[in-house]
């Protein structure tokens, strides 16, 4: 049976009332965990300092993302500027924390969806998308009425507010969520966010609710819950708790752990992130996970973690 994406099966009523609660939610501003309670629509500002208006940086097919997710074709993946977090090792800073982008209209990311959709992309994928969920989800809606047919990933930081995600359900095919920290001090001292942990749970808890353990269908992911958690030099992530409860979830679980960290940003001026991981502090993470029953989404080679 051919894929279909959750939200074609959305009536136009109930999809129409979605987009509309979403943007009520920036009157008194609640998308993400900081709740700022700012009124975007009057133009307040909050923590991501984004207005009406979601700033784009750039849209192209991607292909290097995950294997399920790249394909042979590319992800179709939309880079939003801005963020709700301010992770002083950001590899995407111009976007992140200087808002480099450029304002584009829910009709205008529709069309654009359409194009990557027209070059062959495997799916949609929003990157950093909380702050701009409500224009987002319009111009999904917008881009269905003309032939959209691919998966939706939410690719976040996992600092979500569960009130917005729930309104997301039936519409987000794919959750990619980071678990970037398992204890507060990182936290707090890294991406001003000392709740992070308490946070990401609650909201990597909705999503798997809302979609359960990834499904692969020839090669491509079309549906479920694909984590990211990016290994910190010096143990600083807090590999071990983001693990064990990665675990609670799901051994099932797929989860990508990253290797890629190097200092960026203002990672310098803090000594014990003024360096690129280690093999051996890789491997002491891979072996966790395997330890707890953990199989999907990073080497399979048993042999190299024993």
């Amino acid at each position: 049976m051919a894929f279909r994406p959750s939200y074609l099966s959305l009536s136009p009523g109930e999809f129409e009332a979605r987009v509309a609660e979403l943007y009520k939610l920036l009157e008194s501003c609640t998308l993400c965990a900081r709740r700022c309670r700012v009124d975007r629509t009057k133009g307040e500002r909050g923590f991501c300092r984004s207005g009406m208006e979601p700033l784009v940086s750039s849209f192209f097919p991607h292909f290097g993302e995950e294997d399920p997710l790249r394909g042979s074709r590319g992800s179709g993946t939309v880079f939003l500027a801005n963020c709700n977090l301010r992770c002083v090792y950001c590899q995407n800073w111009e976007l992140s924390h200087l808002g480099e982008g450029e304002p584009m209209t829910p009709e205008e990311l529709a069309r654009a969806m359409l194009h990557l959709q027209r070059l062959g992309c495997h799916n949609i994928n929003f990157v950093t998308p909380t702050h701009f969920a409500p224009q987002l989800i319009e111009a999904v809606r917008l881009a269905a009425k003309h032939g959209l047919r691919l998966p939706i990933v939410w690719n976040c930081g996992g600092y979500e507010s569960v009130e917005a995600l729930r309104l997301l359900e039936g519409i987000v095919d794919i959750y990619m969520p980071d678990i970037k920290y398992g204890t507060e001090p990182p936290a707090r001292k890294y991406s001003a966010a000392p709740d992070y942990f308490e946070v990401a749970c609650a909201a990597v808890r909705e999503m798997h609710r809302q979609v359960g353990d990834l499904q692969v269908e020839d090669g491509l992911a079309v549906r479920g819950l694909l984590i990211r958690h990016l290994v910190l030099p010096n143990g600083l992530a807090g590999s071990k708790e983001v693990l064990e409860f990665i675990t609670s979830l799901s051994q099932e679980s797929y989860v990508n752990i990253m290797d890629q960290y190097r200092p960026c940003y203002k990672a310098f001026d803090y000594p014990e992130l003024a360096r690129g991981i280690t093999l051996e502090e890789y491997e002491e993470v891979v072996r966790l996970a395997w330890s707890l029953g953990l199989r999907r989404g990073f080497p399979e080679d048993r042999r190299l973690w024993m």
